[in-house]
């Protein structure tokens, strides 16, 4: 036993450059953003505080929003089940903390303990017992139980980042259904305006086709083009219930009616601070969630290479008896002991198991690059995609007002039969369009900003 003392003593000393920490790769994150007005520029953003730090209730300000998305955090079902997750390796980290207490249990190999009556003489009965107790405790020397532990606070990392990143993407599809909602009640309030305009034009045709100005194809013309609209309102109708119904799976109940403001109500932030590269870091549950799963794997390859150590355990073995009877009461009797394991030929699985886990290292090193890479992509499509919309949506807004107006003029001419009425259906027909535009592009700018949001880490609480 003193030996093995003396030799795990001299072990521990040479053992002291056998485990490492992990510290983060180097990564340049220069130029990760590109400039978001400047087609061949690109920069690394400078700006400090990240609009995607920002709470979510300074982001999405609609208090009917908030109601929903505050009751999707608390009973989607996707982010319950995150949750568990989260709560199963935060007692496997217990588990993996207790490894190095001894352990201790009552009983042997062999049984829990003996009882048992003796009849040496047919006058006499002896009672004999034996109640065995042993502990024992392995030396972690080489770190191959603190780098389970560590593996383990990594794994746990990991399935936090994962939990916040669903957290994120519960957020933004409700808020994003809640959108589409608006942006259907706009589309189907246009619709339904052109459709009573186009009902006047089919009456006014049948009026003229009775005096006998237009032929009957026009009022044909007219009347179809009333019911196309009939149509469209029917699939905004359609596309309305399905939204309303994929939103309540979200919050987590039965498909039913939404309660909504509208489109023009809303008011989303048009200011964007997107923060330094670097920050995308520590704000991104993926990005995050890759460099822990690398951490992990850093700390397996220290798992694999303590295993070429020795294990050295010590521990003691107790039992109360009464020696067949003999002793009365009984004593304890003790026995300390140590051993010490030396892999010396295992097959090739030792230097096997070290190769594979420096593999997996480095595949986890690719994975979070490509993580990174991914985050600073998706800022940058957020931040072109909201400009583009914007410009896009102030054009529409010039095409309508012109439209507008080509409209009242067309109706004027035919009505002193200056214009025809293909003139007429064509320029209602352009407006509809330009109007339906405009509130598509709105809502692609609305969905340009929870993007940018979610790449940002949409972290904020």
């Amino acid at each position: 036993m003193k030996k093995i003392l003396i030799f795990a003593a001299a072990a521990l000393l040479s053992a002291c450059g056998v485990y490492n920490k992990y510290e983060r790769p180097d990564v340049d994150t220069q130029g990760l953003i590109r400039d978001a007005y400047i087609d061949t520029d690109t920069l690394a953003v400078q700006d400090t505080a990240s609009f995607g730090n920002l709470p979510w209730r300074q982001v999405f300000t609609d208090p009917l929003l908030q109601a929903y998305i505050k009751q999707g955090l608390e009973k989607n079902s996707d982010l319950l089940n995150a949750a568990l997750t989260v709560d199963m390796y935060e007692t496997m980290l217990k588990a993996a903390k207790l490894a190095f207490l001894p352990a201790i249990q009552f009983g042997s190999n062999n049984g829990m303990g003996s009882i048992s009556t003796l009849y040496t003489d047919p006058s006499v009965t002896t009672k004999s017992y034996t109640l065995p107790v042993t502990a024992s405790w392995t030396i972690d020397l080489f770190g191959n139980i603190l780098s389970q532990k560590r593996s383990t606070q990594m794994k746990l990392l990991g399935y936090k980042d994962y939990q916040m990143a669903v957290r994120a993407q519960v957020i933004s599809s409700i808020a994003n259904c809640y959108y589409t909602l608006l942006s259907l009640d706009k589309q189907m309030a246009i619709v339904e305006e052109m459709s009573r305009m186009s009902k006047e034009t089919w009456e006014m045709m049948k009026l003229q086709h009775q005096l006998g100005r237009v032929r009957s194809t026009g009022v044909q013309s007219a009347e179809a083009a009333y019911l196309s609209m009939q149509t469209r309102a029917n699939d905004f109708k359609r596309q309305i219930r399905s939204t309303e119904n994929a939103l309540c799976l979200l919050i987590g109940q039965a498909g039913q009616q939404i309660e909504r403001s509208t489109l023009d109500q809303q008011s989303l932030p048009a200011e964007f601070a997107t923060g330094v590269g670097i920050q995308l870091l520590q704000n991104r549950p993926d990005v995050h969630n890759a460099e822990m799963n690398l951490a992990a794997c850093f700390h397996d390859v220290q798992t694999a290479r303590s295993q070429f150590y020795p294990t050295i355990s010590i521990g003691a073995t107790g039992a109360f008896t009464n020696s067949n009877g003999s002793v009365n009461p009984g004593k304890w009797l003790l026995n300390l002991f140590g051993n010490l394991t030396q892999p010396i030929f295992m097959r090739g699985a030792l230097t096997a198991n070290l190769k594979v886990n420096e593999k997996k290292y480095e595949q986890a090193f690719n994975t979070w690059q490509k993580a990174i890479l991914s985050a600073g992509n998706e800022v940058s499509n957020a931040l072109v995609s909201y400009n583009s919309y914007d410009a896009n949506s102030k054009i529409e807004e010039e095409r309508i007002t012109v439209l507008s107006q080509s409209v009242e003029d067309t109706k004027a001419l035919y009505h002193s039969s200056g214009s025809s009425y293909l003139e007429v259906l064509t320029a209602e027909q352009n407006l509809l369009n330009a109007q339906l535009n405009k509130v598509n592009d709105d809502f692609a700018k609305m969905q340009a900003v929870i993007s940018l949001y979610t790449a940002l880490g949409g972290g904020g609480k």
